[in-house]
């Protein structure tokens, strides 16, 4: 079997999105004549812990390991957080008020520490992979971000080792949903954007989760980009028991933060609770994940907190049994300039419990795309709370008649097994150009 070197930041027992991706494919590269080998931290500070994760990664799997320095432990000594909090990515807030530490600590992190906090493990990885890679040789070099610093290190082994090297786009980078938010000076603008156009230019081949996104990097590099989106392992749906619905539940998985907390939403839910008879009995608003705390707050102003039920961070293999069992899948989006490329993870598992999808967010987008493609659910713009009331409404009345169903539409193409057969093909081809 050929060799890739996979440099990841999130590995089990990192749970969340992050992990699911490069999981997921090592899970399944040797069916395609590729032996895996991970490079992640020794010490890494994960966000949430995933223990069950751990069964998925194939026996016998060479990782390879190196400590991290990384600034939480002073961030949070700073802020007066607790040396058991966590610290969340993507500007989710589960403090109701930031002080002015939290607005130093923001500067200091946006100007110090570039590309991420992860950016002290560069120059000790590529020296320890140079050095690695003389007595362990691989075919290629895979590198996976956010965080980018994953990039660097690729890009710094490349140049000293010559082997050729892709660079996969989880998220974008300069233009990630809350790179707005960081308290950035025009110099270190600029150099996010240089380190940017380095890996773009110097990798052997991009990859990236969505159209949009692939065409924002296209217009940044000059150079092609191949979308290989996201996907969903079957073997996770097996044997998931789904039980009568004794109540109209729109569920949402995963973290929700101030951009994707739409008022829309609970304005058309509190109309239909008041228009509806026996809508607000029936009605349950499942949130599983972290979520900020403004949608907690809005959920209250509009009278919905007595249908909510939210449940903290589960197991991933119990989230198929909530997605299954959902009577509608909520998928709300950020609203920012790079939505259109937002193509959540969490929106293929949605797929394959089959049942109807609704997103919130642009119609051109690419959730949209292919929500529309396979028959699963229907969009609402951001702001059009009457087409929500009306969807939600039609919904209802289905589910009460007994004849709610979709019928679905070609989405065994984003199993698992083929994107990972997608993404073996790249490295094929890369190789071979590279002899």
């Amino acid at each position: 079997m050929k060799r890739v070197l996979i440099i990841t930041y999130y590995w089990p027992p990192s749970g969340g999105a992050g992990v699911q991706r490069w999981l997921k494919m090592v899970k399944y590269l040797r069916s395609f004549g590729w032996e895996p080998i991970i490079y992640t931290p020794e010490n890494p500070a994960y966000p949430v812990l995933d223990q069950t994760l751990q069964n998925d990664i194939p026996e016998g799997i060479e990782i390879w390991k190196h400590p991290i320095w990384e600034p939480y432990e002073w961030y949070k000594k700073f802020t007066g957080r607790k040396k058991s909090e966590h610290v969340f990515s993507g500007f989710m807030q589960e403090k109701k008020k930031k002080g002015w530490k939290d607005d130093v600590a923001l500067w200091i992190r946006s100007n110090f520490f570039i590309p991420d906090a992860r950016t002290f493990w560069i120059k000790p990885s590529i020296q320890f992979l140079t050095e690695k890679l003389n007595d362990a040789p691989v075919d290629l070099i895979v590198s996976t971000g956010p965080p980018h610093s994953a990039h660097l290190i690729a890009l710094g082994v490349k140049n000293n080792t010559r082997i050729p090297w892709i660079a996969d786009f989880r998220d974008p980078w300069t233009k990630i949903d809350y790179f707005h938010q960081l308290k950035l000076t025009k110099a270190s603008r600029t150099k996010h954007e240089s380190l940017e156009r380095d890996v773009l230019v110097n990798a052997d081949a991009v990859s990236c989760v969505s159209w949009h996104w692939a065409d924002d990097f296209k217009a940044m590099s000059g150079r092609s980009v191949l979308v290989i989106t996201n996907g969903y392992d079957e073997e996770d749906f097996n044997n998931i028991i789904t039980e009568p619905s004794k109540r109209f539940t729109i569920s949402h998985i995963g973290s929700m933060n101030a951009d994707r907390n739409h008022k829309s939403l609970w304005s058309a839910l509190q109309r239909l609770c008041a228009d509806l008879p026996n809508f607000k009995l029936d009605f349950q608003l499942v949130l599983i994940g972290k979520n900020d705390t403004q949608v907690y707050d809005d959920i209250q102003k509009y009278n919905l907190g007595a249908n909510l039920l939210h449940l903290d961070y589960l197991p991933h293999n119990q989230i198929a049994y909530y997605q299954c069992n959902a009577t509608v899948l909520l998928l709300s989006l950020g609203n920012m300039p790079s939505v259109l490329g937002l193509l959540p993870g969490k929106l293929f598992e949605y797929l394959a419990a089959r049942r109807p999808i609704l997103v919130i967010g642009p119609e051109d987008g690419d959730s949209s795309r292919i929500v529309r493609e396979t028959s699963s659910g229907i969009t609402c713009n951001f702001n059009d709370e009457q087409k929500l009331y009306q969807q939600i409404g039609n919904w209802y009345s289905k589910w009460k008649s007994g004849s709610l169903s979709i019928e679905q539409h070609h989405i065994e193409q984003y199993t698992r097994q083929n994107i990972t057969k997608q993404m073996a093909a790249l490295f094929d081809t890369i190789v071979t150009k590279s002899i």
